[in-house]
C-alpha cells in the first residue's frame, strides 16, 4: 500500500504528464505538425491509462469492482477511435481529478496528522548536578521533570508544583486552557500554557496516554482506504447504465464517437472522488472533537446505530468507590470512625480499603500505624489502632465480632445498590461507611444525547452486582439491565441486539473486549484504558469524556448526508450529461469538461463535512 504522501507525488507526476502532453500537441496542430499532435497527445494519454489499469488489477485481486474501468474505458476507446485529443484530455480530466482528491484528503486529515505531529521527544529531568535533558525513553516513574512554557507534555505524571495551566484541545477538541492543582494528574499530550511547573513522572512515555492516542492514529491512517460502502451499493449499477447508454447510442446512431462520449461524461465519477474525500473529512473533524474512528466503516455505521450497551464501571459510573455517607452511633463522631477504619485499612489491599484511605486523606486525617492486624480476606479486618481495637468489614463479620451493637440497624436509608463497611472500636458498633460508584454526572445528559440521534434503545450491561445495576439503571431510565455477566454472556448479550438492529457497545475494561468486537460498532473510553479494549474498538474516546460521544455521533450523521448528497446529486448530473452526450450535442472533448466541473462541485461539498 503507497503511502499518502507517495500516492500525491506519483498524481501530480500523472498530471504534468498528461498536461505536458496536451500543451505540446496543441502547439504542434497549430504549427501543422497533426502527426507530432497525434504523438503528443497519446504520449499525455498512455502513462496515466497505464497507472489507471495497474490499480484496477489491483482493486480486482481484492475483488473489488470500482468505477475506474469507465475511466480506462474512455480512453482506450479514444485511443481505438483515432480521438487522442479526448482521450488526452480525459486523462488530464482524471489525473486532475484523482490530484484533487488527493489534496482535499490531505487537507481533511489535517486534524489526525496534527496529533501525530505533537509528539515530543526530549524531556528536562532533575539530576544530582542539576537539570539534563534526555529522550522520552529514558523517563521512569518517580522521576521529576521540568516543563517549560510552550512545551507539549512528554509523559503523564503528577503535578509537583503548586499549580498549572495546561492546553488539552488536541485530545478533548475544548479550547478553554485547565487549571491543575498541586497533586493532580497531567496528561501527556497536553500544552503547557501557563508558567513552568514540575511533574512527577507517572508511567513510562510508551504507557503513557499519548504515546497510546498516537499508536491507535497510525493504526487508523494505515488501515484500508476509507470505507466506500456507499459506493459499492451504486458502482456496479452505475457502471451497467453506462455501458448500456454508451452501446445504445453507437447501436442506435451509428456513431462511435457518442459512445465514447458517454464514457468520457462518465469518467471521472462523483463516486470515486467525493466519498473518500467526505469520509475523511468526518474522521477528521471527530478527531478534533477528541474521538478517533478507526475507519470509514465505522463512521457511516456510527451514523447508523439504533441500539446502545453500556458497560457501567468506568463507563457510566467513574469506577471507584467513594464515601457517601457515613452513619454513627453514640459518642463517635464520622472523622474519627473514618481514620481509625483507614488507619487499620492500611494493612489490606483490598479495593475498598483504597478508597478509606483515599478519603480519609482528603479530609486531612492523620492516620496511625496499625498492629496486631488479622484480615479474614474479603470479609475483613481485625486490629490495633492508638491502643482500640478496631474491626473493619462487612456487617456480619463486625457483628460476629461486637459485644454492643448491631451494624444492621444503621442500614435505614442507605439507597440499594451501595456498598457499606461497618466498623467496631473496642467492641461497640461504632459507624457504618457507606460507598458507592458515582453516576458520572453528564452521564444522564449522554443517554439524552444519544435519545436525540435516533437511538431508541438503551441497554445496561454490567459484570457489576444485579441490583447495583439495577439502581444505576433506574436513576438513568435506561430500558433494560443485566448484572453479574461474565465476558461470554456480554457478547451473548450483543449479538441478540445487533440480530435486532445496528448496535454500539460502550466499555472500557478488558473484560470489554470481545464484546467490542462483537458489535457493530465498538466504542472505548480512553486511550488510557484497557490496551485490548483501545485495540479491539472501531472508536477510541481520547479522553474520558462522554460528550465527545455525541459530537462523533452528530459528524457521523452530517457525515454520511453529506456523502449521500454528494453521489446523488453527481451522479444525477453525469447521467443527464451522458443522455446528452448520447444524442450527440456533447462532443467528448466538451463533455471531459463538464464532467471536471461536476467533479469539482462535489469534492467541494464533501469538504463541508470538515466543518
Amino acid at each position: 500500500m503507497f503511502a499518502p504522501i507517495a500516492i500525491f507525488k506519483l498524481r501530480s507526476l500523472l498530471v504534468a504528464v498528461a498536461t505536458a502532453g496536451l500543451v505540446v500537441g496543441i502547439v504542434a496542430w497549430l504549427a501543422g505538425k497533426e502527426g507530432w499532435s497525434t504523438w503528443a497527445w497519446i504520449a499525455g494519454t498512455v502513462p496515466v491509462l497505464a497507472a489507471l489499469i495497474a490499480e484496477i488489477i489491483t482493486s480486482l485481486r481484492r475483488g473489488d469492482v470500482g468505477l475506474d474501468i469507465v475511466a480506462a474505458l474512455s480512453m482506450s476507446a479514444a485511443l481505438a477511435f483515432g480521438e487522442p485529443l479526448a482521450g488526452n484530455v480525459v486523462a488530464l480530466m482524471y489525473a486532475g481529478g484523482q490530484f484533487l482528491e488527493s489534496y482535499a484528503e490531505g487537507r481533511a486529515r489535517r486534524e489526525m496528522t496534527a496529533l501525530l505531529g505533537r509528539v515530543a521527544h526530549t524531556a528536562m529531568r532533575y539530576a544530582a548536578r542539576g537539570l539534563e535533558e534526555v529522550p522520552i525513553e529514558a523517563l521512569a516513574a518517580g522521576d521529576r521533570i521540568l516543563v517549560r512554557h510552550g512545551e507539549v507534555i512528554p509523559v503523564d505524571g503528577d503535578l509537583s508544583s503548586d499549580g498549572a495551566l495546561v492546553d488539552e484541545s488536541a485530545m478533548t477538541g475544548e479550547g478553554v486552557p485547565v487549571e491543575k492543582r498541586a497533586g493532580e494528574e497531567v496528561p501527556s499530550g497536553a500544552t503547557n500554557v501557563g508558567n513552568a511547573f514540575d511533574l512527577t513522572v507517572a508511567r513510562p512515555a510508551a504507557e503513557s496516554t499519548y504515546a497510546n492516542i498516537v499508536r491507535l492514529v497510525r493504526q487508523a491512517q494505515e488501515s484500508k482506504a476509507p470505507s466506500v460502502r456507499i459506493a459499492d451499493r451504486f458502482a456496479i449499477w452505475f457502471l451497467l447504465l453506462t455501458l448500456v447508454i454508451a452501446g445504445a447510442a453507437w447501436w442506435i446512431s451509428g456513431d462511435r464517437v457518442r459512445a465514447l462520449a458517454v464514457l468520457v461524461v462518465a469518467t471521472p465519477c462523483p463516486l470515486i472522488l467525493a466519498l473518500p474525500v467526505a469520509i475523511i473529512s468526518g474522521m477528521s473533524r471527530a478527531a478534533k472533537s477528541g474521538v478517533l474512528v478507526k475507519s470509514g466503516g465505522a463512521l457511516e455505521m456510527l451514523a447508523k446505530i439504533r441500539t446502545a450497551i453500556l458497560d457501567k464501571t468506568g463507563t457510566l459510573t467513574f469506577g471507584q468507590a467513594t464515601i457517601s455517607d457515613i452513619k454513627t452511633s453514640g459518642k463517635w463522631n464520622a472523622d474519627e470512625v473514618l481514620r481509625l477504619a483507614a488507619s487499620l485499612d492500611q494493612a489490606s489491599n483490598h479495593v475498598v480499603a483504597e478508597a478509606l484511605i483515599a478519603a480519609a486523606q482528603q479530609r486531612g486525617l492523620k492516620l496511625s500505624l496499625p498492629t496486631e492486624v488479622s484480615e479474614d480476606a474479603g470479609a475483613g479486618i481485625v486490629g490495633a489502632v492508638d491502643g482500640r481495637r478496631v474491626v473493619v468489614g462487612g456487617s456480619r463479620f463486625v457483628r460476629a465480632r461486637s459485644q454492643k451493637g448491631d451494624p444492621y440497624a444503621l442500614r435505614e436509608g442507605v439507597p440499594e445498590g451501595t456498598a457499606v463497611v461497618a466498623v467496631s472500636i473496642d467492641g461497640e458498633v461504632a459507624g457504618l461507611i457507606v460507598l458507592a460508584d458515582q453516576v458520572r454526572p453528564d452521564a444522564a445528559s449522554l443517554l439524552d444525547a444519544f435519545r436525540r440521534a435516533g437511538i431508541d434503545r438503551l441497554v445496561l450491561a454490567s459484570g457489576d452486582r444485579k441490583e447495583v445495576v439495577a439502581a444505576v439503571a433506574r436513576q438513568l431510565q435506561i430500558d433494560d439491565a443485566f448484572g453479574e455477566l461474565s465476558p461470554e454472556d456480554k457478547v451473548e448479550i450483543v449479538r441478540r441486539e445487533c440480530s435486532r438492529a445496528p448496535t454500539m457497545m460502550l466499555g472500557d475494561g478488558v473484560n470489554d473486549a470481545p464484546a467490542l468486537a462483537s458489535a457493530d460498532v465498538g466504542v472505548a473510553m480512553g486511550a488510557r484504558g484497557s490496551a485490548a479494549s483501545s485495540e479491539t474498538a472501531d472508536v477510541v474516546l481520547l479522553v474520558d469524556l462522554l460528550q465527545n460521544l455525541t459530537k462523533a455521533l452528530d459528524v457521523a450523521h452530517r457525515t454520511r448526508r453529506i456523502a449521500l448528497e454528494s453521489v446523488f446529486v453527481g451522479l444525477g448530473l453525469s447521467i443527464v450529461a451522458m443522455i446528452v452526450a448520447a444524442f450527440g450535442y456533447l462532443p467528448p472533448v466538451a463533455g471531459a469538461l463538464v464532467q471536471e466541473a461536476i467533479d469539482v462541485a462535489v469534492i467541494l461539498n464533501a469538504l463541508r463535512a470538515l466543518k
